[in-house]
């Protein structure tokens, strides 16, 4: 429960409210790109409202009222803000990644279904969000009160990865790879029970497969070479129980999907916002801004807190069937916003359609390449033609924004447009001399047609 706000943060919470409310009409806006000028104003205005916040505040007391929350909002608005405008490798930029990360390894500590492949990946990441952090605190871009904020977080993110590989690292040696299999093993069986239809060949070699782990146990214990008894024996013995179980609530409930009907709105909801969600994993370059994905995160943050000691339940209290596979839902989609967010790229919503259309003539270059000659000059006139108009685009060698600023990306699209023009230029040299005459002449032809339209 949050406690109430104080006398003194009455004008803070009125004034990060108003940010929050500009911030999401900027958000909802998809007539018009979002301006870096008005991200910048509102971003200064949030650090003066923390400089106020710090100055009433005590600093070893710890706050959560709703001033917090309504804080948690607004810089997860403005860091979605900063990777719609390709501002990537700033700090506001990583304090949604850190939300997203933190929300996983959470759900991995409380599930303990993990291994080490996948922490070392969540490694990796926070130490490239760290040295980013560390570049804006050491150069000043940004004040104190963000990078300290950021800071941290990615010390309360990299404290739970270490208690995780901590953890792994109490399972004996011998135990790893049955360890590592009932992992697996564990995120089929829960994959499986979210699918439609019927599983039985599906479901035949994954309960061979657990059948044949359990009968290497001798009186409920695993036991190394020579028959001693290793150690982390409850580890690996409650993750076979566990896939065990979840293996018979498929096979007892499948025809009701293993979800209780007072579950099954929340099971409907989840299944939506996955199916939206892994749709934008495919669709992202051409139809996603970042700052969508807030009410995703909401949307789950609120189906999250309705768990009572990590359960769903009922009106009386008791714990209905389908457990697994709202639990499967919900941590697929939290793993669905961290892709997206962690894949996005540093190129302005502005700049990415010329992104987009650059990707797709180089990838149609590559590909006539690939195959080889012999070409004809009205081949290759296709792709001279939408260079040349990308090209026009420019001013002064830069791709200008509606608002006359310059969009983020610049460097990216240039090193992609120059790659086309390489490309087409070894496909030029390809054809014979023959040929390339009579391209020089449909060049000259296309100077003539551009000087008349222009």
């Amino acid at each position: 429960m949050t406690a109430p706000v104080a006398q003194e943060e009455l004008p803070i919470l009125e004034a990060v409210i108003n940010i929050r409310n500009r911030l999401t009409a900027l958000k909802r806006d998809r007539a018009e790109f979002i301006k870096p000028s008005e991200v910048n104003a509102l971003y200064q205005a949030v650090v003066k409202q923390v400089t106020k916040l710090n100055d009433v505040r005590d600093d070893n007391t710890t706050y959560n009222n709703r001033v917090d929350t309504t804080l948690a909002d607004v810089f997860s608005l403005l860091s979605l803000s900063y990777l719609t405008l390709g501002r990537t490798k700033e700090c506001p930029a990583v304090y949604s990644q850190l939300a997203s990360m933190r929300q996983i390894i959470t759900h991995m500590e409380e599930s303990g279904v993990y291994n080490e492949s996948d922490l070392a990946s969540f490694h990796r990441r926070l130490e490239e969000l760290r040295s980013i952090v560390q570049h804006d605190a050491e150069s000043g871009k940004h004040p104190e009160a963000m990078t300290k904020l950021l800071e941290r977080q990615l010390n309360e993110c990299d404290a739970i990865v270490r208690s995780l590989q901590d953890s792994l690292s109490e399972i004996s040696v011998e135990l790893i790879p049955v360890h590592e299999r009932l992992v697996t093993i564990r995120r089929k069986l829960v994959a499986l029970a979210v699918k439609e239809g019927s599983h039985k060949a599906e479901l035949k070699p994954l309960a061979e497969e657990l059948r044949k782990i359990d009968s290497k146990r001798v009186d409920g214990k695993f036991l190394g070479p020579g028959g001693f008894v290793p150690g982390s024996q409850a580890l690996c013995s409650s993750l076979l129980e566990e896939c065990f179980d979840i293996l018979q609530q498929i096979k007892a409930q499948e025809d009701s999907k293993n979800v209780a009907s007072s579950l099954k709105p929340i099971h409907d909801r989840l299944n939506q916002l996955r199916t939206e969600l892994e749709n934008f994993i495919l669709t992202h370059r051409w139809s996603l801004r970042e700052t969508e994905l807030y009410n995703y995160s909401l949307s789950l943050q609120e189906i999250d807190k309705m768990r009572i000691d990590g359960k769903f339940v009922n009106a009386d209290g008791s714990r209905p069937p389908g457990q697994y596979v709202l639990l499967y839902l919900l941590r697929r989609c939290y793993g669905l916003i961290y892709q997206l967010l962690s894949s996005s790229e540093p190129v302005s919503e502005e700049l990415m359609p010329i992104a987009n259309k650059l990707s797709t003539i180089k990838k149609c270059l590559n590909e006539v390449n690939k195959y080889g000659g012999p070409f004809t000059p009205r081949d290759l006139y296709p792709y001279q033609i939408a260079l040349h108009q990308i090209d026009s685009m420019r001013k002064d060698g830069k791709f200008v924004g509606h608002d006359g600023s310059i969009p983020e990306g610049q460097g990216i699209i240039m090193a992609h447009l120059n790659e086309c023009h390489e490309l087409l230029e070894m496909l030029k040299e390809s054809m014979d001399d023959d040929e390339g005459n009579q391209y020089e002449d449909e060049d000259e032809e296309l100077d003539v047609e551009s000087d008349t339209t222009n």
